[in-house]
């Protein structure tokens, strides 16, 4: 596919979460005229979430939206160059790097960061949809705070759900964890936690039917698998923790990818396998998943970056 319009520049960043939008607030900074593309969710998953209160600086707290918004006119401010558009194609083969956007467009960049984020699985039902932002999160260690003192539910039998569960716990009053299967897929350490948390509630063979309320949760109806009977049982959050996947397709069999699709980084670094292709944010990381060490990896990859064209 021959492209009508080729353009050249020096620093690409994909992606515009916390890492993405940290990466262009510093290499604007170097002088860099780093090239930003948003992608189909400009702001990321933070653009999903509504009060933050663990980002550093903000005593009051401050909603996702506004914070990713505060970070774009800052790298604006600075001198980058933040575009709508999402990248389709990548040829990382050669340098400099070819990236094709939104089909039509081809970039070639002397050095890119790529901070695509990753995506929360959802169950995928009508009602999950309608509490987005009113009880229903697919991150309890961002959002479990505003439930203190009050009954919750989160769906998931792996050691994300197992881990947030017990988190949850700590402030909750009670817990339900809901498990489709009749067993926890969670490491046997994490599931001794679980068992052993007085105010977890685990619900094997149970499927979320419908989250109910007026403009909050107030209730979750469950059908049990089992006895074929619904349950209804009030809460006022639903968690979801049935896993993220990264938004790392069109980087398949360019970018070293572990078992999940998280682009693989070299320890302590932001460097892929690529030479000169930097990773940052939850595309790289499973593990925190938090807007702060996104930024932080963002500040990374644009460090390393500047010091690779040196």
């Amino acid at each position: 596919m021959e492209m009508e319009n080729i353009e050249k520049i020096k620093c690409l960043i994909i992606g515009s979460g916390p890492a993405g939008y940290a990466s262009a607030i510093y290499t604007s900074r170097a002088d860099l005229k780093p090239v930003l593309y948003e992608g189909l969710q400009p702001g990321g998953q933070l653009t999903t979430t509504t009060e933050i209160e663990n980002f550093p600086g903000f005593v009051d707290g401050i909603t996702g939206p506004e914070l990713m918004e505060n970070m774009k006119k800052q790298a604006e401010r600075l001198g980058a160059e933040i575009r709508f558009g999402y990248v389709s194609s990548v040829d990382f083969s050669q340098r400099p790097f070819k990236v094709v956007v939104d089909s039509s467009k081809e970039i070639l960049a002397e050095r890119v960061i790529v901070a695509t984020g990753a995506t929360a699985k959802w169950l995928g039902i009508a009602s999950e949809e309608k509490y987005k932002g009113g009880g229903v999160s697919a991150c309890a260690t961002c959002d479990g705070f505003f439930y203190r003192g009050q009954d919750v539910a989160i769906v998931g039998g792996g050691d994300t759900a197992a881990e947030e569960a017990t988190y949850l716990a700590k402030m909750c009053k009670q817990v339900y964890m809901i498990v489709r299967r009749d067993e926890l897929r969670a490491s046997k350490a994490m599931q001794y936690k679980v068992f052993n948390t007085p105010n977890i509630k685990v619900l094997f063979n149970h499927l979320t039917k419908e989250i109910i309320g007026d403009k909050f949760v107030e209730g979750v109806i469950l059908n049990n698998k089992l006895t074929g009977e619904d349950v209804t049982i009030p809460i006022t959050g639903f968690f979801v923790a049935i896993g993220h996947a990264p938004n790392t397709d069109i980087f398949k069999g360019q970018l070293e990818l572990d078992d999940n699709g998280y682009i693989i980084t070299k320890p302590g670094t932001t460097q892929t396998n690529i030479d000169g292709v930097f990773a940052a944010g939850d595309v790289q990381d499973h593990v925190y998943r938090q807007a702060v060490s996104a930024a932080g990896t963002g500040c990374m990859a644009a460090i390393e970056l500047e010091r690779s064209l040196m």
